[in-house]
């Protein structure tokens, strides 16, 4: 008896939704509207977070870890130089780079100098960094002109240099790609110019890069040695902590006497900031589009309130032949559930198909091709969630109120 009671409560509340279809129809809107607004925008903050997780992971070093020799220290207010420290070389970073298991690896050692060009006269201090081959793949470096040196003019430590497109632009009058081919003179040693980097919004240094081997050739003498900085990549943001602790593994392996002269450090603060502050506006326009939500509950609140009112007579009726309470119950909850259900179902596809729609737009308007919307279950499931939720908080009210009615009054109802 309890099995039929229940299907019959389940049957009599949808049919109750198609015996006013218009009705039905404006209840479920309101949850279609506030459901879709949800994932729409849950959708679009998905997509800006992944847009801005990439363009720092392939702009920044987030996704490095650094270990550096401390070349000073602070005691009691005033900085003390540190002598001694580790001086770093190509086998020291190929060495880490192996053993911490990293996905890429940079070591550059940098100095101040005069750099000249000898065919007009024109000089420029500056800074001159000495690195690995394949550091523009390392560090995202773009060339308008010529290329970067190889593993093999590396290696042997070649004459040739990359120009930053300030100092091309600088040495050349203006005509930075002039300067392929050309030989300038860095601490009197001619070095052949075989790439210009593209220039970039607030450039302003002037800036050189050769290959490693090269720069210990000519660099001005220093004394204390002039320190090299290890660069390892990891190949994830969520992998930096645990290639910091191999990078902490391996300095103590081979530099335990010089352990506290190291300095090994990550970026991860940087991407930390900027997801909270997306977090926070994902946070923020949910809050904002869950007041749609809250109406498409007040308008299935409102329908179930009139249903009751209109089946008055109807509840008593049944309560009169042995319908229980829980039947009744039931029997609204269901109304409530299905335009909450239907609704939220319409609302995702409405949501999504904006939220695509609305990247196209931008994509097209503002050429950045590297934004989409985000898809993800869990916004779904939370949209789907939250308006069931709005369904059954606004329901109950309307259905205890026709369950807790009494036959006898119920059937004299006009």
């Amino acid at each position: 008896m309890r099995s039929y009671s229940t299907t019959t409560a389940l049957r009599i509340g949808g049919d109750a939704l198609f015996a006013n279809p218009l009705r039905t129809l404006l209840a479920t809107l309101g949850v279609i509207i506030g459901v879709a607004s949800f994932v729409a925008v849950l959708s679009l903050g998905d997509g800006m977070q992944a847009t801005a997780r990439a363009q720092l992971e392939h702009l920044t070093d987030v996704q490095t870890v650094s270990i550096a020799a401390k070349t000073a220290e602070q005691v009691d207010g005033m900085w003390r130089p540190i002598f001694n420290y580790p001086v770093f070389t190509p086998q020291d970073a190929e060495q880490a780079a192996i053993a911490t298991g990293a996905t890429g690896v940079s070591l550059f050692e940098r100095a101040g100098m005069t750099i000249d060009f000898p065919h007009n006269g024109r000089k420029r201090a500056s800074s001159v960094s000495g690195v690995l081959s394949r550091a523009d793949e390392f560090h995202h470096m773009v060339l308008s002109e010529g290329r970067f040196f190889t593993d093999a003019e590396a290696a042997r430590g070649a004459n040739v240099a990359i120009l930053s497109q300030k100092l091309a632009a600088e040495l050349s009058a203006g005509e930075p790609q002039r300067m392929i081919g050309r030989d300038v003179r860095m601490n009197a040693q001619s070095m052949n110019v075989i790439g210009v980097l593209a220039s970039y919004v607030g450039e302003v240094g002037y800036d050189a890069y050769v290959p490693f081997q090269s720069a210990r050739k000519f660099f001005p003498a220093s004394s204390p040695p002039r320190p090299a900085t290890i660069l390892l990549r990891a190949p994830s943001v969520e992998a930096v902590s645990a290639l910091k602790a191999a990078a902490e593994d391996w300095a103590a392996q081979h530099y335990m006497a010089k352990l506290e002269k190291l300095d090994i450090h990550t970026q991860q603060a940087r991407i930390a900031q900027a997801e909270q502050g997306i977090t926070i506006f994902k946070l923020f326009m949910a809050a904002l589009t869950g007041i749609s939500l809250l109406v498409g509950g007040i308008g299935i609140m409102n329908v179930l309130l009139a249903s009751v009112t209109e089946r008055t007579r109807e509840i008593g009726v049944r309560k009169a032949i042995g319908a229980r309470r829980h039947d009744v119950l039931l029997q609204f909850l269901t109304e409530s559930v299905a335009i909450s259900g239907v609704g939220s179902a319409i609302g995702v596809v409405v949501g999504l198909t904006v939220s695509f729609a609305v990247t196209a737009v931008i994509r097209a308007r503002a050429n950045a091709p590297f934004f989409h919307a985000g898809f993800s279950w869990i916004t779904i499931a939370i949209a789907v969630a939250s308006a069931l939720a709005v369904g059954l908080v606004f329901g109950t009210y309307p259905a205890l109120r026709a369950a807790r009615m009494s036959p006898i009054e119920a059937i004299r109802h006009e």
